[in-house]
């Protein structure tokens, strides 16, 4: 008979300060801000994806990002530790909420840096708010989900899932993942308490909301006019957002930089070297490509 497993403490990674800032008429929402590494140093946005929380989505990644700028992490509206609104999620007030934080942090602009969901809510960032952006970064992320018959038949279907998201993530497909991602990455076992919570946490209404959000998304009347720098992390064996789909958002937003990583949509977990490579040149290629620019304008 198998003995049952003793749960872990939830001991945490290391992790760059966080606390609860209160955006004016939005309400609030956690977020977490480094200092910046040196005088001018860039300020670099993560806007994490969907289901997830900015601590999930990019803890892996928190200290070398750290070296190239101030990060700062944001939980979106309905996920993490933010508010539960009653108002129905939608990616342009998720865009909103991002740029309503840098104006309370005090940041003028930022590289925005989104990862699946989070690439829509960059997208729509620099198109609703381009005075705060200096440039895009796009990892496993797509223009639409919606093209395919196949996609449309999905997103229809979880219109009809409403009840199971009431109660949230079944521990059992917790419990699997996590087992799963273990075996691929043998460190993350130090924080398995911790990822179950993070796993969990959020309200699972919104995460419904922000999936039914996403299948109406379709950026491609706007994305190729952002008048921004782009770099694009593409995951090449994404099982939920096809590197087809990868590569044409890439090819409209014309990138200063495309870097490609061999692994699924959860590259920034299990693939932490190998995603870290790819996103630090990434964000490193649209700040430079920033830089370039501004110098050109004042020349």
């Amino acid at each position: 008979m198998r003995s049952a497993r003793v749960p872990e403490p939830p001991l945490p990674p290391p992790l760059p300060p966080g606390r609860i800032v209160e955006l004016p008429g939005r309400g609030e929402f956690f977020v977490r801000q480094s200092d910046a590494p040196f005088p001018g140093a860039p300020v670099v946005l993560l806007l994490h994806g969907w289901t997830a929380t900015a601590d999930l989505n990019w803890f892996q990644v928190y200290e070398r990002l750290a070296r190239v700028g101030q990060v700062v992490a944001v939980d979106h509206r309905g996920h993490g530790r933010s508010l539960f609104s009653e108002e129905p999620f939608q990616l342009e007030a998720a865009a909103d909420d991002a740029a309503a934080c840098l104006d309370v942090l005090g940041i003028d602009s930022a590289v925005a840096v989104g990862y699946s969901m989070g690439g829509p809510i960059a997208s729509l960032l620099a198109f609703r708010h381009p005075a705060k952006v200096d440039g895009v970064v796009l990892c496993a992320t797509a223009m639409e989900w919606h093209d395919k018959i196949g996609e449309r038949v999905l997103w229809k279907v979880m219109r009809g899932m409403q009840i199971l998201f009431k109660l949230g993530p079944p521990r059992h497909l917790v419990e699997r993942y996590l087992r799963r991602a273990i075996e691929r990455t043998p460190e993350l076992k130090a924080y398995r308490g911790w990822l179950v919570g993070e796993l969990r946490r959020g309200d699972p209404i919104g995460t419904h909301e922000a999936g039914l959000a996403l299948g109406r998304y379709d950026a491609r009347a706007f994305i190729g006019a952002l008048e921004k720098p782009a770099a694009c992390v593409i995951t090449t064996k994404d099982r939920l957002v096809p590197r087809k789909k990868q590569r044409a958002l890439a090819a409209a937003v014309r990138p200063v930089k495309v870097v490609e990583v061999r692994a699924d949509h959860d590259a920034c977990l299990v693939k932490p070297v190998e995603f870290g490579n790819a996103l630090v040149s990434a964000v490193t290629a649209v700040v430079d490509a920033g830089v370039s620019r501004e110098a050109q304008v004042g020349a």
